[in-house]
């Protein structure tokens, strides 16, 4: 049995849905169970458990061997940091003792010691909690989320501008969540000693005007890049409901990405789905939500 966290998120779902197509017996995690029919429907077993909730975290996974970890994102309009520094140390709590022989977790590329500068940060306490522990981690460092392009596709329709804190033609490794959770659940299949870190993105890299042509094609317009000068990152943070100090690492997470770039050493699994497919379905489910 394999247990999945973040499962009603895009990652989550993605590790699941690969799982079940492979035939593999899972369990999502959930606060609201009542709201996972769809998963029954789709074979799934279904847990109600809370990452605010140690006991009830360690129970579900205790209903498996094998795990995939996700931190849930925190609401930005509170102190992200704090939050998710918390929920961290009760995803690593609520292993102990609970007889999983190996865990898949989701992490980012940049993850670095240090305060305050977001996922990067907290992330790598939970890669390092995962080091300190006993059970087999194999660790995913995901790069840039096309995700984050496609929230904007209404704005870009209506404006025909794409607003970006990065330079139009800044190369950047970006991938599809389908993507991440297949290799996500190509790791849960392992053996236990495929653990450690390993680096995921798509077939290639693309620049913010890649996603402008992209999205130039998909909508039928013309669309350009909109850069954002850093001075006003803090500011534009704010406008969307971020709170002081979500913004403010938001924008030191934003200013380490662009000062040193995406250079890393490791392992690099390249997925599929390329930024133009990405882009295009994104637009097709957006239109028949």
């Amino acid at each position: 049995m394999y247990v999945v966290m973040g499962a009603t998120g895009h990652v989550g779902a993605a590790v699941a849905q690969t799982l079940l197509a492979r035939g593999e017996q899972v369990t999502i995690l959930t606060r609201r169970p009542e709201r996972a029919d769809h998963w029954r429907e789709k074979g799934a077993a279904v847990a109600m458990a809370d990452v605010d909730d140690v006991d009830s975290l360690r129970a579900a996974f205790r209903r498996g061997q094998r795990a995939f970890l996700l931190n849930p994102p925190a609401d930005v309009a509170g102190d992200t940091d704090a939050t998710e520094r918390r929920t961290i140390a009760n995803i690593l709590a609520a292993l102990e003792d609970s007889g999983l022989e190996k865990v898949v977790a989701a992490s980012t590329y940049g993850a670095r010691p240090g305060q305050g500068i977001g996922d990067l940060t907290t992330l790598w306490e939970l890669e390092e909690g995962l080091r300190r522990q006993s059970i087999p981690a194999a660790i995913n460092r995901g790069a840039y989320y096309m995700t984050n392009w496609a929230g904007l596709l209404q704005t870009v329709a209506q404006t025909g501008k794409l607003p970006s804190m990065f330079p139009a033609d800044m190369p950047m490794p970006m991938v599809a969540p389908s993507d991440l959770g297949e290799v996500a659940a190509a790791r849960l299949l392992t053996p236990v000693d495929d653990a450690g870190v390993r680096y995921v993105e798509g077939p290639q890299r693309y620049t913010p005007r890649d996603v402008a042509q992209a999205m130039a094609r998909t909508l039928g317009r013309g669309v350009a890049v909109e850069v954002a000068p850093r001075d006003r990152w803090d500011a534009i943070y704010k406008g969307l409901g971020f709170s002081d100090e979500a913004a403010r690492a938001y924008v030191r997470m934003t200013a380490v990405t662009l000062d040193e770039g995406f250079d890393m050493s490791g392992d690099v699994v390249r997925g599929h789905v390329s930024l133009a497919d990405f882009i295009a379905a994104a637009a097709v489910q957006a239109a028949h939500a």
